[in-house]
């Protein structure tokens, strides 16, 4: 039989079937263990899973805001090793921070108006105010899309994600400029639809000027509450909520006639 291996001599033979056998397997090298290292990395990358580290992640850096308090900014004033460029710099990247942790941006702008002025404290806001919601949205978007996209089922989610991934920039920039759509709800509501990063940056820029210039130029007047630009900046301020408030009304009037 050729399948067979002879010895001659003390020498075993190996017939060629089982040498090709043999050949076979050791080109195609040793096999990898297959099992629980796949179904871990499969749990550990699902969109669930990730969901859950966004939520994980938000909950820390609430608690750490919590814990350090930002606000005493206000009254404690700036570290004084800091300065100029530097410190409004500085002050934007712990402001986009901030705002991932659910710190409310008209503190935030407040803040920047006191400690820099109008136009430092303008620029540093708004530089804050855009990677802010950058990393808010780059978060939502790698953590939370595949998990949240397949609840989007009901009519007005359908429309409002439609609405954000057909028409992006515009439907981003009106809610920007209204003052009733929360800062960070409509993060990760772009995050969840399908609209650009881009878009997205440019429309936030662009729509959070009239609001955070009103709350800077208030920060920096503070200590002059009778100055037209102080009275100018608190009616910036008071005008749109109330139109907000009132749109918002009527809507939901509307709603309930229906």
């Amino acid at each position: 039989m050729l399948d067979a291996t002879t010895r001659s001599g003390g020498t075993a033979t190996v017939s060629p079937r089982t040498a090709a056998e043999l050949a076979v397997a050791t080109a195609a090298g040793p096999v990898a263990p297959t099992g629980f290292a796949t179904r871990v990395t499969r749990v550990l990358l699902s969109p669930w899973s990730r969901l859950s580290l966004l939520v994980a992640l938000l909950a820390s850096a609430a608690t750490t805001v919590v814990l350090f308090q930002p606000q005493q900014l206000l009254t404690n004033g700036w570290p004084p090793q800091l300065g100029g460029a530097a410190a409004a710099l500085a002050y934007a990247v712990a402001y986009g921070l901030c705002t991932v942790a659910f710190v409310p941006r008209p503190l935030l702008n407040l803040a920047a108006g006191a400690l820099f002025g109008s136009q430092l404290g303008l620029a540093s806001a708004l530089a804050g105010t855009v990677l802010g919601a950058g990393i808010a949205f780059c978060l939502g978007r790698v953590l939370g899309q595949e998990a949240l996209r397949p609840l989007l089922r009901g009519k007005w989610l359908k429309a409002a994600d439609g609405q954000l991934s057909r028409h992006g920039f515009r439907s981003m920039l009106a809610a920007r400029l209204f003052p009733g759509v929360p800062f960070a709800a409509a993060n990760y509501c772009a995050a969840v639809s399908r609209m650009g990063l881009l878009p997205f940056l440019l429309a936030t820029g662009l729509g959070s000027i009239p609001n955070t210039a009103a709350y800077v130029v208030a920060g920096a007047r503070a200590s002059t509450p009778t100055s037209p630009a102080f009275l100018i900046a608190l009616a910036c301020i008071a005008l749109p909520g109330l139109a907000g408030a009132v749109v918002a009304w009527r809507k939901r009037h509307r709603l309930r006639g229906h």
